[in-house]
């Protein structure tokens, strides 16, 4: 990894970040779920103690591995950080509400994402300290299940399974768990339906203008390639 010079404590977060785009490429980590598959992870390992009795399977459900594995989280985002991530995402891209209705755990939105920023946080500050290189930590928001955009119903066009208020309010309760748990940056990420981000843009203002000190924003789109 190319050197770079030490923040200056004075910066703000997005000053930082600008003056080492100015001298280089910034690198993003990779994906979250093809990691976790290789630790070969069965129920079990997802209930862990506090949810061994939940009434629904929760195999699959990645994001709840930062209450359940944290350990495994942690030395994941290690690996892509030592592998020369500047910036790492946290492990909450189903971490809404929303998402985590379809496994019974819609309760433990804002923990899930408070917890996986912390996790995210103390891997980030251990390379930091072990390298001399500033890592950051990027907020994972993503795209929820539903979309407004469409309907899932071809016999009604006009039908939504959710409303704008509602996905604000769950982007609302989202970021507000991330900021909560340290993160530098908000990541609205993969976006298929332009609506569903605008949705988490509006709550993420809301919350800079009233309650939280603004951080920057990246928004990540995955373009798939005609063949």
């Amino acid at each position: 990894m190319a050197p770079t010079r030490p923040p200056d404590p004075q910066k703000s977060v997005e000053d930082e970040i600008e003056s080492i785009l100015q001298e280089r490429i910034m690198v993003l980590d990779g994906g979250m779920g093809t990691m976790i598959q290789q630790h070969a992870l069965i129920e079990e390992d997802f209930r862990g103690h506090e949810f061994k009795d939940h009434s629904r399977p929760l195999k699959g459900n990645n994001d709840l591995l930062s209450i359940t594995q944290p350990d495994i989280i942690c030395d994941i985002h290690k690996e892509y950080l030592l592998s020369g991530a500047d910036i790492i995402e946290t492990n909450t891209f189903s971490s809404t509400r929303v998402a985590q209705a379809d496994y019974g755990l819609e309760h433990l939105a804002y923990r899930l994402n408070r917890v996986s920023a912390q996790v995210a946080r103390k891997a980030a500050d251990t390379v930091t300290a072990q390298t001399g290189i500033k890592r950051y930590v990027a907020g994972a928001m993503g795209p929820t299940n539903r979309t407004l955009s469409v309907s899932p119903s071809v016999e009604r066009p006009d039908y939504r399974n959710i409303t704008f208020d509602e996905l604000v309010e769950a982007y609302t309760e989202q970021a507000k768990g991330l900021l909560d748990g340290g993160v530098d940056i908000l990541l609205v990420e993969t976006i298929f339906d332009t609506a569903n981000a605008k949705a988490a843009l509006f709550a993420l203002q809301m919350l800079f203008e009233e309650e939280y000190a603004p951080r920057p924003i990246f928004l990540l789109q995955v373009r798939a390639e005609l063949q």
